[in-house]
């Protein structure tokens, strides 16, 4: 008993010195290096006073703790809480805590810290690494704490959930609105419209003349590069307000359906509420196609033209559509390849440009048709034009009896409205079948043989709208063009000298022939062999 009272040990405590966060001595009269962290999500009138007042409380109490050092208060306006990414203010924090220069950083919640768990634990964690410690005000938690990160997790998950219902909800709203009808343009970079006093957009005349004159100079041939070039020569400003235009700029002003007073909403849709990431919509979730729901600034007719003139041009495999007025309407009647330009003599004084087929010197072809100079073409449709002039008012008359017969559409809009409830009446009997199968005992093999027998028409009847659409396009985008060339007929007297508008107004293509004649084919059909 003696001998083991011998090696009883003997413990004495060392007391620590230094705080094992800061490394500073534990009675060290140093004072505390505090910031504070703000943040508003966006930038409205009202949370723009919230965002001054946090700035202002914090700076003063801050200031005010006779045991605390100011730092500084970093805040970020008009960003969301969901990532950490693109807040700045938030990024110099964390990076001047590591560096050493904060002790304590405070902030109202969690939610202004971080709406996302992984950002805000992450973050933390770093911290505390480092010995920075944050304290929430509203949850009254100091990351420090034993409980701190446990407390931290349940209430940014709180945070992060919070964050997920306000997106369904905003989702939620936005597409009641799209269902309403209620269409809301991006003003700031969208040409040709204002916000009007009740909300709906309200033309706005200058930049309304900048889109028609895209269109118009669109349908004469020209390209949406040689367009940019031009615009930008004439120092308009582009929807963004740049001095120089792209070609991407004015395609998309040329497909874009709101020009002719309808829109197609929910283009684009939000994939995750936590990284905001965009995806063009292909089907994964409603579309709303709204008709007259704002002045038009180009008429029905004359956007399914220039829709049908881009199809026309993206199936072309010819570099074709250049600032010559000639190029892409003229053709080989051999072999109906388009006639090109060409320099004869390019180093002489004899030099001169020619249109020639395309094919006429290939090994298969050797076409026949001959070489044609700017001059030939002219002096052909002045001829052309002038017999046509002659009897024009024979000509529109014929021509508007036709349009009224070939381009109505009332009857095909009779047939899309049937073959929609058609295709209601379809979907319901599917879903009525799959009910069926759901809660009774139903033969599988007559079940599959129903099922596929109502998906064949579900899918027959679509593509019959498809089809009645398309149609209906192509006639809408044929009067345009009629209505366009007749106009033109009525204005226009005889000539004397080549018109180029005229000819863009009025030529859709012209043939040469073996023999060296030109057949000049009109928009109404009507052919003239000069």
């Amino acid at each position: 008993m003696s001998e083991a009272r011998a090696y009883m040990p003997k413990v004495t405590v060392v007391p620590a010195t230094l705080n094992r966060f800061t490394a500073a001595p534990i009675h060290s009269t140093r004072k505390r290096r505090v910031a504070a962290y703000a943040r508003v999500s966006t930038n409205d009138e009202e949370q723009a006073n919230s965002y001054e007042a946090q700035v202002s409380h914090y700076t003063r109490h801050i200031q005010e703790n006779p045991e605390w050092e100011f730092v500084s208060v970093y805040a970020d306006k008009g960003i969301t809480g969901t990532s950490t990414k693109k807040r700045e203010q938030f990024n110099d924090m964390v990076q001047d805590a590591l560096a050493g220069k904060i002790d304590l950083i405070i902030t109202k919640s969690v939610s202004r810290f971080a709406r996302n768990t992984v950002d805000t634990l992450t973050t933390i964690r770093l911290l505390k690494e480092h010995g920075v410690e944050v304290y929430f005000e509203e949850q009254n938690i100091y990351s420090l704490d034993s409980k701190g990160e446990l407390l931290l997790t349940i209430m940014s998950s709180l945070a992060q959930e919070e964050s997920r219902n306000i997106s369904e909800n905003v989702t939620w709203g936005m597409r009641k609105r799209f269902a309403d009808g209620k269409v809301a343009l991006p003003y700031k970079q969208f040409l040709g419209y204002k916000k009007g006093a009740d909300g709906v957009p309200e033309i706005v005349p200058e930049e309304a003349a900048t889109i028609k004159l895209i269109y118009r100079l669109f349908m004469e041939g020209k390209s949406p590069a040689y367009i940019a070039r031009f615009l930008s020569s004439c120092n308009i400003p582009s929807p963004a307000g740049r001095p120089q235009w792209r070609p991407e700029t004015v395609k998309s002003i040329l497909a874009n359906e709101k020009y002719k007073g309808d829109a197609i909403l929910q283009k684009t849709f939000c994939t995750d509420f936590l990284t905001k990431k965009m995806k063009v919509n292909e089907g994964e979730v409603p579309q709303y196609y709204v008709e007259n729901s704002h002045p038009a600034i180009i008429s029905p007719e004359m956007f399914e033209a220039v829709q049908a003139e881009l199809a026309k041009r993206k199936r072309s495999n010819h570099r074709n559509y250049t600032p010559h007025c000639f190029s892409g309407r003229i053709f080989c009647d051999e072999c109906g390849a388009l006639y090109g330009s060409k320099v004869w003599n390019s180093r002489t004084q004899y030099k001169a440009t020619v249109w020639q087929c395309n094919n006429k010197h290939l090994s298969h072809t050797h076409c026949s048709t001959p070489s044609l100079r700017n001059e030939t073409i002219e002096d052909g449709f002045i001829m052309a034009i002038n017999r046509l002039l002659k009897n024009k008012d024979e000509i529109i008359r014929v021509c508007e009896k036709v349009m009224r017969k070939r381009c109505d559409t009332s009857g095909l809009e009779e047939e899309k409205a049937g073959l929609q409830a058609e295709l209601e009446v379809t979907c319901g009997l599917m879903e009525r079948l799959i009910a069926m199968n759901a809660t009774t005992a139903m033969d599988q093999d007559e079940y599959n043989r129903q099922f596929a027998e109502y998906e064949a028409r579900y899918n027959e009847t679509r593509q019959r709208i498809a089809d009645v659409e398309s149609e209906q396009k192509q006639r809408i985008a044929k009067r345009g063009k009629l209505t366009e060339y007749l106009e033109t007929l009525r204005n226009q007297g005889l000539i004397s000298s080549f018109n180029e508008t005229l000819w863009y107004g009025t030529v859709e293509q012209v043939r040469v022939t073996t023999e060296g004649n030109l057949r000049f084919i009109f928009r109404d059909g009507q052919e003239i062999t000069v």
